[in-house]
């Protein structure tokens, strides 16, 4: 892997991990599109993989430092706990479903419902929330209760198979519930940090015990793992200060139009054309 392709997936990574598309489901279908295209360019190892997952981790912390800081400060308080309940779930159906998701991301086959479901989400989370804005009744950050997190904890367990978007589940289960958009963004994005660096760990774990893992490093060259890595975290950076700017000021409904046009167009590939599954 040369240093643009490195940088061309940190940008992919970056961008999508944050963004309301799906980030599972854009890698999913590169792969799709490379392979289809004849490409040769080889698989990213484990550990450019996770150096990527670092890179936007980074840009979390830097973009809500604030938020963590106060975290740190209060341990102890009912943001953390919410966002341990809210991580529960996902955990509970990863390990439950281990087998079936992986399935899932190999055969892509529900790919382009997934892109679909995410369309209806943001839709659905934006109308709600409308209503809720033009009727006065929208929740601020101290109103928030446990089972606002528990809903939106399940609704990020539901984004866990490709082209139901992370951000996008939880964004939307927050709105569902009439919180303030500022802060169901917020605390989407506060929920990717356990999320983010529960995959570093998985896959440092599986690069210490795969005998395999040390020449795998090696394929890809120092400088290029630290061009993705940079561009990994330079993109996420904007990508959560822009969704923050979208969440307060705009709406959802750009982001929906994008998913479906995407996902109609893989179910057509799926099965019409046959061009790239």
């Amino acid at each position: 892997m040369n240093i643009f392709e490195a940088i061309l997936l940190g940008i992919v990574q970056g961008l999508t991990e944050f963004l309301p598309v799906s980030s599972s489901g854009h890698l999913a279908l590169f792969q799709r599109i490379i392979e289809a295209t004849g490409g040769t360019m080889k698989e990213p190892s484990l550990f450019f993989d996770t150096m990527l997952h670092a890179g936007t981790l980074a840009a979390v912390f830097i973009v809500l430092w604030k938020d963590i800081w106060e975290i740190i400060k209060k341990p102890f308080q009912k943001l953390t706990f919410f966002l341990i309940l809210a991580t529960v779930p996902a955990v509970i159906a990863a390990l439950t479903f281990q087998d079936a998701i992986e399935e899932i991301f190999i055969s892509a086959k529900l790919l382009g419902w997934c892109f679909l479901l995410t369309t209806i989400l943001l839709v659905t989370a934006e109308i709600l929330s409308r209503r809720a804005r033009n009727n006065n009744n929208l929740r601020k950050a101290q109103d928030m209760n446990w089972l606002d997190a528990l809903i939106i904890g399940i609704m990020q367990a539901i984004a866990i198979p490709p082209g139901v978007s992370r951000s996008g589940a939880t964004i939307s289960g927050a709105l569902f519930r009439g919180l303030d958009r500022d802060f169901a963004a917020r605390f989407s994005f506060l929920m990717s940090i356990p999320a983010i660096l529960g995959a570093v760990v998985l896959q440092t774990k599986d690069m210490i015990t795969d005998s395999c893992a040390a020449e795998s490093e090696y394929t890809i060259g120092a400088a290029a793992v630290i061009a993705g890595t940079l561009a990994a975290a330079a993109v996420g950076f904007f990508a959560v200060k822009f969704m923050l700017k979208i969440i307060r000021e705009k709406s959802l409904f750009g982001f929906a139009i994008y998913t479906a046009i995407l996902g109609i167009l893989v179910l057509i590939d799926q099965f019409v054309t046959h061009i790239v599954f």
